[in-house]
Formats: C-alpha cells, structure tokens, sequence
C-alpha cells in the first residue's frame, strides 16, 4: 500500500512540476500607426520542441463561400489538417491556392483547385474537400476565385501547434508555452515582406510582446 501511495504521490509531484514548468505569452501585433491589428496570425515556436499545449490546433475546418467571401477570412491549422469547403452562395464558386505574399503573384506557383456549383434552394450546399499534406502547403495560403476574382481569403498551416489569430484588440494568448526561450513570428495578409521573428522568454511571470507592422491593413469588406 505504501508503495503504491508514494507512486501516486510521485506522479502527483511529476504533473505539478510540469504545470510549474509552462508560462503565458501575450503578443500584441500593431500596424504601422500602431493601431492593433485583427486575423493577423501569430505562431510561437518554443526551444523546448517535445511540449505539447493541452488545446491543440484543430485537425480540420470548414470554409464557406457566402456573399461572394471567403468566410472566415483567414483559418490557422496544422500541417495536414483537412479543410472543407462549403459554396453557400447561388451562383458557381472556384476555390484556387497559391502562395501568399511575393509569390502570390506567380501563376507557376498554383496549388489545390476545386469549382462548386452554386447552392439550390431546399438543398444541401456543395462541398470539396482537401488536405495540407503537399509541398508548399507549410505557411501561409492565399485563396481565391476564379469566377470572382475580388474573392480573397488565406489559411496559414502551422508546423508549431502554438499558432493562433489576434482578436479585434490585436491581441493573440498562448496560456501554457514551456518556461524557456521562444521564436515568435507574425504573419498578416497585407505584409508582403514578412518582418523579422523575435525571441522571447517564457517563465512563471507573464511573458508580454509587440510586433508591429510596416504596413497599415486594408479594411476588410463587411
């Protein structure tokens, strides 16, 4: 019975030191007149690369195609995530992928394409599906229509599982990273040329940082 206690004990000793052992990051990401920034995505990639977060990214995602958007308008996943696309609108919808940022604009560089009839009233809305597992699929992923052409949205594919969106308030919390240093990088639609990442350190006090854009976002379309 002893023995068995002091395991239980041992263990319990084990998860409080592993809850010891992880910290809060705060990441602010401003433009260029430093006003905060919403759906910029924030990736957090700490030294300490056998951790885990208890939430992780989520392996799949739907996209849907209404009123001639993409919505929502950028989607963080992992590397190999399944991602499904659902055409709500009327009228024929295109789905194509490229690169995102300076490479966006060459057509060599042309991913996934799907085309989606458009919606029947009284019927289910059509829907492809692809998977982020190929080349190029890593980073950033600028979407859009051909049909459409003013029809833009993005996903960003994670190989940290630390990865997420800033709020309206710009403001993106990573509640249990590993005590230690940590590369922090930005990554938002309209930053052509991505900015440098940053180092920062993770311990029981909450890590806070910024990260400001040499750019000021265009406003999104309601």
């Amino acid at each position: 019975m002893n023995a068995r206690l002091h395991a239980i004990s041992f263990a319990a000793l084990l998860m409080l030191s592993a809850a010891a052992q992880a910290g809060t990051l705060v990441v602010s990401v401003l433009d260029k007149e430093g006003k905060p920034v919403q759906d910029a995505v924030v990736v957090a990639t700490p030294a300490n690369k056998n951790a885990r977060p208890k939430n992780p990214l989520p392996p799949q995602a739907t996209i849907s195609q209404e009123k001639m958007q993409f919505i929502p308008a950028v989607t963080v996943l992992p590397v190999g995530a399944k991602l499904q696309f659902v055409n709500n609108d009327p009228w024929d919808h295109h789905v194509r992928s490229s690169p995102a940022g300076m490479g966006q604009f060459n057509a060599a560089n042309a991913g996934f394409e799907l085309r989606l009839e458009g919606k029947t009233e009284g019927k289910p809305a059509k829907s492809g599906e692809v998977t982020l597992d190929k080349a190029g699929a890593l980073g950033a992923t600028l979407l859009g229509c051909f049909i459409h052409g003013s029809m833009r949205g993005y996903i960003y594919a994670s190989e940290s599982p630390w990865a997420g969106k800033t709020s309206d308030q710009g403001i993106a919390t990573f509640e249990d990273l590993p005590e230690g240093t940590a590369q922090v990088k930005v990554w938002q639609a309209d930053q052509l040329i991505d900015i440098a990442p940053q180092q920062v350190t993770v311990g029981t006090v909450q890590a806070k940082n910024v990260m400001q854009l040499t750019v000021v976002p265009r406003r999104r379309r309601s």
